[in-house]
């Protein structure tokens, strides 16, 4: 890299740093205390590390054109791990990003919630405390084991914000995954780990519109906070509750949400299996989630939707939402790969 320095304006001033020519974007911003979320080591695979730059921009590209959309592109919405330094750039960059902090604990429980989902109970250590927002999510950082590489995968928040010493996270087993055959194979109670957060946008809005919540797997994490989060706050909003598994295996929480309905008049929780068996004992919906949305709700104009899951239940979800008559600005979620 050459010796000649830029400088990166943050928010119309509120902060300008100095950057080696030819420098990333993305490492810039993580050498000065901003830590802009990133799974996949900035190599343009993730789409986590998104910033808007309003001026300097060099051309985008082929890892971006592959997953900014256009819309957002013409929003000069980018990925600051591709983003290399050669003038000064002004960029934007949402208040929240300026909270994320790094973070060490200590796993005091590992509970088996399914057979690809477990549950991780960690205390704060340095610091001892975390102020964050239900829905928002941490980046966890495995550790190098059995020759693999360190990995950074994104995981969101299942506790409560005010317990401000401890956090929980779902964490499902992905095949072949680095960061969750860690957590499943390797990880023990009484271990270190290393986070940084919290991260993210998704969270209950203020309105009072009745409001769909719709979640697949370990996309349970964030409703987990919520709801409980509603009770805590005496937020008395009408929800339904939409939950996708395979089979009867696959839920958890079960018990609890369904106490939850009973005690709350304004909730209402509705599972569905797509593969149960047909002769089981299983009395609830049966299909994929989508199509169970559309059955209880033909129209949906006057709700708002909060989704939690992989990208391809989520883009299905948003066709269904679409087709009942709900503006997208009302549509508010979380895509994890």
């Amino acid at each position: 890299m050459g010796s000649k320095k830029y400088s990166v304006q943050i928010n119309n001033g509120e902060r300008t740093l100095s950057a080696q020519a030819g420098g990333s974007l993305l490492s810039v911003l993580f050498k000065n205390g901003i830590l802009v979320p990133s799974a996949c080591g900035g190599n343009g695979r993730c789409g986590f590390c998104r910033v808007k730059i309003t001026e300097g921009a060099p051309d985008f590209t082929d890892s971006e054109r592959s997953i900014i959309s256009e819309a957002d592109r013409l929003n000069h919405v980018r990925l600051s791990c591709q983003i290399r330094i050669f003038s000064d750039i002004k960029i934007e960059l949402p208040t929240s990003m300026f909270k994320a902090k790094r973070f060490t604990g200590i796993l005091e429980g590992k509970s088996v919630l399914t057979s690809e989902i477990v549950g991780l109970s960690i205390r704060l250590v340095n610091p001892e405390e975390i102020t964050f927002v239900s829905g928002q999510y941490i980046q966890l950082r495995s550790p190098m084991y059995d020759g693999r590489e360190i990995s950074i995968r994104a995981y969101s928040i299942a506790s409560l914000p005010s317990d401000k010493n401890h956090i929980e996270l779902n964490i499902r087993f992905v095949p072949n995954g680095i960061c969750s055959t860690w957590v499943f194979q390797h990880l023990q109670v009484g271990q270190k780990i290393n986070f940084t957060g919290p991260y993210g946008d998704f969270h209950l809005s203020e309105s009072n519109a009745p409001a769909i919540f719709i979640a697949g797997g370990s996309g349970m994490a964030p409703f987990h906070s919520i709801l409980r989060d509603m009770v805590k706050r005496d937020i008395r909003r009408d929800v339904t509750y939409f939950f996708g598994a395979r089979t009867q295996t696959d839920l958890f929480y079960l018990d609890e949400l369904n106490r939850f309905q009973r005690e709350n008049s304004w909730f209402r929780f509705i599972p569905a299996l797509s593969n149960e068996p047909e002769n089981s004992d299983w009395k609830g919906e049966r299909g994929l989630i989508t199509d169970v949305v559309a059955r209880h709700f033909p129209d949906c104009s006057k709700h708002e939707a909060f989704l939690c899951g992989s990208p391809g239940m989520i883009d299905s979800c948003l066709k269904v939402l679409a087709q009942g008559g709900m503006p997208k600005d009302k549509i508010y979620y979380d895509k994890f790969a």
